[in-house]
């Protein structure tokens, strides 16, 4: 199926281009890209600041949703809103040719912000479960929504350079993993026009700004997160004989859960196995009856993935039953969540588009970066049977002269998910724009 559309999509381009070669847009044309995005950005920064101030939680993002909405429907396209909860879906039709999907994320973090810029978010934001709590975009999903919104008046205004289906999405709750999943089981790929191409981008603390960076295959990683509840029997600190101590179990399993990456995966193989969270116990003097472990884990490959969680029900079980925790006691391991599975980059697609940044902005400022270890839930778009080419990049959005404060070691970087995180508007927001609007005009180039 995946490569029956992808013959069929490159095709087309074929058909247009002449050759499987990335389309080298005609100057002139980025000329008009760079004139209108220029134009634009002045009230895109206001509405980037607005979003900045008043950052909304997971599946709460009602007013960004509603901005988003009369965003596109002032520019034509056809809105539906509240898919997979808050999410929005615009299309626009313009003439025969490819459906190209792009994505932006709206959610915010929990964090109290600490940047101390002027358009700074000072409130509480409420949670799911109504709470108020402090809440920052620490993670530029407020740039990605600008930045959506940038693309579509340019892309809105060139559509005589450009043909074809253009779906774009506001989607809600990436920063649980829940909104892709969400918007997909809401309908996305049945109610809306299926995409033959799927594209994302991240404003990228590690990266200048305006820098562009990319990787081919993995770029995010499978993340699963457990919880391992292990049981013994408690007990009188002064007579551990008459009890099974479960905090030294899981001290041992623990340091046990080490030797999985070192010693039984492949050298080299890319994964990770976290214990992030541990608590036990009421007094000193108290052995308690149980001790709860949270595991993060990162991996490349679902076979990793596999072998990971395998690794660490086979080794809980033994250390228990080597402790002489009986059958009935053994740890309990649970998926807290389901499985985010990695965003794959198609190759094709990152190769062609990779070459077309560089005609944009220039060689040194597109760069092969290695894969993260972080979590996206845009790969799920890439997962469905319908398995849709996807692609998803990095926009540099740091102060060039803290990146570099950083590299000499005088400061510490200010990255994504911390409270002191400022990406700098301008060129981020820019760059983001102009390389949606590249995308678009190189995959779905008019006849």
């Amino acid at each position: 199926m995946m490569i029956q559309r992808l013959a069929l999509a490159f095709a087309h381009l074929v058909a247009v281009h002449g050759s499987w070669a990335a389309g080298a847009t005609d100057p002139a044309i980025r000329e008009q890209v760079n004139r209108k995005v220029a134009a634009e950005y002045p009230s895109l920064e206001v509405i980037y600041r607005e979003l900045h101030a008043r950052p909304e939680l997971s599946f709460m993002e009602s007013n960004t949703a509603a901005l988003v909405a009369r965003e596109l429907r002032s520019l034509g396209f056809a809105v539906t809103e509240k898919v997979g909860n808050t999410g929005v879906v615009g299309v626009l039709t313009n003439g025969t040719g490819p459906t190209v999907l792009l994505r932006a994320d709206m959610d915010a973090l929990p964090i109290k912000e600490e940047t101390g810029l002027s358009y700074a978010s000072t409130g509480l934001s409420t949670n799911l479960s109504g709470q108020g709590l402090p809440a920052m975009h620490a993670c530029a999903h407020d740039a990605h929504i600008t930045s959506l919104i940038g693309a579509a008046r340019t892309l809105r205004a060139l559509t005589n350079h450009w043909a074809g289906t253009l779906v774009l999405i506001a989607q809600p709750a990436e920063e649980i993993g829940a909104g892709a999943r969400a918007m997909l089981a809401d309908g996305l790929f049945s109610r809306f026009p299926l995409p033959d191409f799927a594209l994302t981008l991240h404003a990228w603390g590690p990266l200048p700004a305006g820098v562009i960076g990319y990787a081919e295959g993995p770029s995010y990683a499978n993340v699963d997160t457990l919880d391992i509840l292990v049981r013994g029997y408690g007990g009188h600190g002064s007579r551990p004989h008459l009890a099974k101590d479960p905090i030294v179990l899981a001290s041992e399993i623990v340091l046990m859960l080490q030797t999985i990456v070192s010693r039984e995966l492949e050298p080299g193989t890319p994964a990770v196995v976290t214990v992030g969270s541990i608590h036990g116990g009421t007094k000193h003097n108290i052995i308690p009856d149980e001790v709860r472990l949270q595991l993060t884990l990162r991996s490349y490959s679902d076979a990793v993935a596999d072998h990971l969680v395998r690794s660490i029900e086979r080794i809980c079980a033994n250390l228990a039953r080597a402790a002489g925790i009986p059958e009935d006691r053994l740890p309990v391991i649970s998926h807290a969540e389901q499985r985010l599975p990695l965003v794959d980059n198609n190759p094709m697609l990152t190769r062609r588009l990779a070459a077309t940044f560089q005609n944009w902005f220039g060689q040194n400022q597109v760069l092969a970066e290695k894969p993260t270890t972080g979590g996206e839930d845009f790969g799920l778009l890439g997962r469905t049977s319908h398995r849709v080419p996807v692609f998803a990049w990095w926009v540099g959005a740091q102060d060039p002269a803290r990146l570099d404060a950083a590299k000499r070691g005088v400061t510490p970087l200010a990255s994504n998910h911390s409270a002191l995180f400022a990406p700098v508007p301008e060129p981020t927001i820019k760059t983001s724009i102009l390389s949606f609007c590249a995308a678009v005009l190189d995959l779905m180039p008019a006849r």
